[in-house]
């Protein structure tokens, strides 16, 4: 008997945590509820930093140890919301072996999480090497206001005016497309320039 006393007593003397404790979880469970299908206000929705790097630095490499592309900027910035990364000052190159090797400098750049697609703005100039293949002796200039580079497919986009140079002339038009795999350049509208053939 004064064991189920004692035991009903503890239960009494416990009773108001039980009742918090039951109305905390009622609380937490509408809330819940309420919260389901409204906005969250964690700070994910905003386009805001959550990594800041100056003067970045990275290489990518095959299997072999070779560097199949590097990357150095003065500032990276990632983005949650989008899954991006916002570059300034950046030169990014491509040197996969057996291919001519493609450098690419802007005012800023942004890459995209799944790193399929870079897009780089502000006073971009792409340079591919020559290679020992070339009938004529140096590197291929390209100038635009923006180029939308796809690194799986070795392919530059830009629907802006661009400058393409080399030693045998210069072509100016609006809008190109670029196969650093083929070499085949297509340009869009408004082609200009002078080209000397191949000897």
């Amino acid at each position: 008997m004064k064991l189920r006393r004692a035991t009903f007593d503890r239960l009494i003397a416990w009773s108001p945590v039980f009742l918090l404790g039951s109305l905390a979880a009622l609380t937490y469970w509408l809330n819940a509820q309420i919260q389901a299908g409204g906005p969250a206000f964690d700070g994910s929705g905003r386009h805001d930093p959550d990594v800041y790097i100056e003067d970045v630095k990275a290489e990518s490499l095959d299997a072999e140890g070779r560097v199949r592309q590097s990357l150095i900027a003065k500032v990276a910035r990632h983005y949650p919301d989008d899954d991006t990364t916002h570059f300034e000052d950046p030169v990014i190159t491509f040197s996969d072996p057996g291919k001519p090797k493609l450098s690419i400098t802007a005012d800023r750049a942004t890459v995209t999480g799944d790193r399929e697609h870079a897009y780089f703005s502000g006073h971009v100039r792409g340079v591919r090497d020559a290679t020992s293949e070339d009938a004529h002796d140096g590197p291929v200039v390209l100038t635009s206001e923006y180029l939308h580079v796809i690194p799986k497919e070795d392919r530059v986009v830009t629907d802006k005016p661009v400058t393409i140079e080399d030693p045998r002339g210069i072509i100016r038009a609006t809008g190109m497309e670029f196969d650093n795999r083929t070499r085949i350049v297509k340009f869009g509208s408004h082609v200009s320039g002078s080209f000397q053939p191949q000897k």
